[in-house]
């Protein structure tokens, strides 16, 4: 089970922090972890990703430079600190986890598991 929690309203050019929390022994399996979004009227997209065998970040074009995705060593939390936010960055934020191995990032489909998301409000 994934659960997301830190979303709110904030103004733009503030700053709000996600967490992941992964309940259950799969997830110490876990290749990789990522934060995707959706915003109304429009179709998930990739946020960032903590890759736990390449031992590497990645990240959407979007947020480059605003956004860090953090994973610990447990794999049980995730993390995404979120600075100079903007309107665009409104949407319900969602965690997800891939059990096994994939081969891109940010593509949902291959991600195993996800949470039911938090919303993300930014006020211009």
């Amino acid at each position: 089970q994934l659960v997301e929690s830190g979303g709110g309203l904030v103004q733009a050019g503030g700053s709000l922090r996600l967490v992941c929390t992964a309940s259950g022994p799969i997830f110490s399996r876990s290749y990789a972890m990522a934060w995707f979004r959706q915003a109304p009227g429009k179709e998930r997209e990739f946020v960032a990703a903590v890759g736990y065998i390449d031992e590497k970040t990645h990240y959407a074009d979007s947020v480059k430079g605003r956004f860090t995705v953090a994973g610990d060593n447990t794999k049980t939390t995730l993390t995404l600190q979120m600075n100079s936010l903007k309107p665009e960055d409104t949407a319900v934020y969602y965690c997800a986890a891939c059990i096994g191995t994939l081969r891109s990032y940010s593509d949902f489909d291959e991600y195993n598991y996800s949470g039911q998301g938090t919303q993300v409000t930014v006020s211009s």
